[in-house]
């Protein structure tokens, strides 16, 4: 039995994680989902991998997968806690000495739908945290989720700091572990050739596809679980 971390992205919570852990139950292995503190303003990447490395059930073994935003943070773990692999789930991969806000500037690591449809319409709150519509969220995340899952999540979205994206990332360098990038091939958010060129020289590795959105743990849990466990194997 595998003993999964997953980490949310940003806005989301612990919750869009709960039909992925089924699937992964229904396969006998088991999850944790943990909750980011990424609706307040001081945690950056560094605070966030605290929080994960605390969920790490059996050191040496469990296997943690960060989506989106998460991205930045789980490759720093192992320097608090001893895992068996890192998977990044149409994530961000942070560049050592550069923010993620770097990167927006000097690259294009975004979907073009995000860049012409999803950024113009996203918000800012009296604190400075971006926030979505609700409509725009719906497009963005959870375009090929059925209407009232998508719906449902898009309401749970909270307000995201700006913390883990304006800030120089605190990792060095990538950890001597087995990583794995999984890809969605219609996500709205990360770009795919980015994806792929930033996998391969950040991590060394290819990326694996899965069809679909963003948001493949509430659009296809048993399709996600599938890969997952075929990389646990490699």
């Amino acid at each position: 039995m595998t003993h999964f971390v997953l980490v949310h992205g940003g806005w989301h919570g612990p919750w869009c994680w709960a039909d992925q852990i089924a699937a992964l139950r229904r396969r006998g292995h088991d999850a944790t989902a943990v909750t980011l503190p990424s609706d307040e303003i001081g945690p950056g990447a560094a605070a966030y991998a605290d929080v994960i490395a605390r969920a790490v059930r059996r050191p040496g073994h469990d296997v943690v997968v960060g989506h989106s935003l998460a991205g930045l943070a789980i490759p720093l773990v192992p320097d608090r806690v001893r895992i068996g692999a890192l998977v990044f789930l149409a994530s961000l991969l942070p560049d050592p000495g550069r923010s993620w806000r770097n990167q927006l500037g000097d690259e294009r690591p975004m979907a073009d739908w995000f860049y012409t449809e999803g950024l113009p319409k996203q918000d800012r709150d009296d604190r400075g945290r971006t926030v979505w519509p609700a409509d725009v969220a719906t497009e963005l995340f959870y375009h090929d989720c059925p209407p009232e899952v998508a719906a449902a999540a898009a309401a749970r979205l909270r307000p995201q700091s700006p913390t883990p994206v304006a800030e120089t990332t605190p990792l060095a360098a990538y950890p001597d572990v087995p990583m794995h990038y999984v890809g969605c091939r219609s996500d709205r958010a990360v770009s795919g050739a980015w994806a792929t060129a930033a996998a391969r020289s950040r991590l060394g590795t290819g990326v694996t596809w899965l069809d679909g959105s963003h948001s493949p743990f509430l659009a296809a849990p048993d399709g996600l679980a599938e890969v997952l466990l075929t990389l646990e194997t490699r």
